[in-house]
Order: C-alpha cells, then sequence, then structure tokens
C-alpha cells in the first residue's frame, strides 16, 4: 500500500473517533471532534497530492477515497439531523445521490473499470466540509462557557438560518454534481456498462 492509499485509510479511522467525540456531551468532547474532523479533512488534500508527486495514482486509491469522504461527511450530516440541527430531508437527498453514484461504480467495477470522482463531486466534498466546518464550530461555540453571554435566543436563530442556507446551498451543489455525474455515466445504469 503507497503513501497516499495510508492516508486515505487513516481518514476512515478517524471518522470512528470524530463520530465517538462528536456524541459525548461537554465542550471539550466537541471541540476535540472539530480538530479531528480538521485533520481528517486535510487528508482528504494530502492523499491526492502526494499521490500526484510520488506518481502513484492507483485503482485502490480512485475507489477508497470518495468513500472515506462519504463517511466523513454522511456521519457527521446524519448526527446533525439527531441535533436538530440540520433538516432530515437535505440529509435524505444527500445519502440518495451517494448511494446512485456508488451503485454507478460498483457496476463499472464488475466491468473491470474503476470511475474515479469527477471534478464537480470533488468541488461539492470541499463544501460538504465548509458546511460542516460552520455548524463544529456552532455546537463548540452554543457549549462553550466563554461566551461572555453573546450566545443568546436572537443569536442562535440567525447562526441557525445561516447554518440553512449553508446547506440549501450544499445541498443543491450535491444533487446537480450527482446528476450530471449520473448523465456522463447512464451506460452503467441503463445498459449494463455497455458502450
Amino acid at each position: 500500500m503507497n503513501i497516499a492509499n495510508k492516508v486515505t485509510v487513516s481518514r476512515i479511522f478517524l471518522v470512528f473517533i470524530f463520530m465517538g467525540l462528536l456524541y459525548v456531551k461537554g465542550v471539550y468532547a466537541k471541540s476535540a471532534a472539530l480538530l479531528v474532523f480538521l485533520v481528517a479533512a486535510l487528508t482528504d488534500y494530502f492523499d491526492g497530492y502526494l499521490a500526484k508527486k510520488y506518481n502513484c495514482i492507483s485503482d485502490f486509491g480512485k475507489i477508497m477515497d470518495p468513500i472515506a469522504d462519504k463517511m466523513l461527511t454522511l456521519g457527521a450530516f446524519i448526527a446533525f439531523v439527531e441535533m436538530k440541527i440540520v433538516p432530515a430531508w437535505m440529509v435524505a437527498l444527500i445519502i440518495l445521490r451517494e448511494l446512485v453514484i456508488t451503485s454507478i461504480r460498483i457496476k463499472a467495477l464488475t466491468k473491470k473499470e474503476v470511475l474515479p470522482a469527477g471534478k464537480g463531486g470533488k468541488h461539492k466534498t470541499v463544501f460538504q466540509m465548509f458546511s460542516i466546518l460552520i455548524i463544529l464550530i456552532f455546537i463548540v461555540y452554543k457549549e462553550s462557557k466563554w461566551t461572555g453571554g453573546t450566545w443568546t435566543a436572537d443569536f442562535e436563530y440567525w447562526y441557525k438560518q445561516m447554518i440553512f442556507g449553508v446547506m440549501i446551498i450544499t445541498t443543491t451543489l450535491t444533487v446537480a454534481t450527482g446528476l450530471s455525474y449520473i448523465l456522463g455515466n447512464k451506460a452503467y445504469l441503463f445498459n449494463d456498462g455497455d458502450k
């Protein structure tokens, strides 16, 4: 296993640590979850950078990199639904998109072809991680004792409105890039991969 793939696999382990910390009460656990998420998000950049620098792009990396991304982002979004921060319908659309894209990739694998993530999908992942970061900052700040009285009902309302707006953009981008990917690879859905 090359160094880029090791970084990708490490992101999967970080997902479990992140999720565990996210469900622990208290500002310290939530702050640690934020830190672990940042590290995991950075590995998404570094595995691609290392793969290109050392010319070790592999089929394993093409498959596992988007899977690791999905585990990180979907895990966070599902947790946010349980915390009543993000509407369930948005996350349902995001999950549906990822299931369809993953099914296309699996179908391609049965034809001994590996479909990497497209540029649109990579941009979508970056924006999803940005959205998650904003929400995690909200969670940490809300649970913090260092708000100095700035946390009010009005402040929480407007912060949640900002999160809703960001999530609308995130969901729209996720669905749009998904439709683009489906159209670009529709042969795998409708013609058993015959081109």
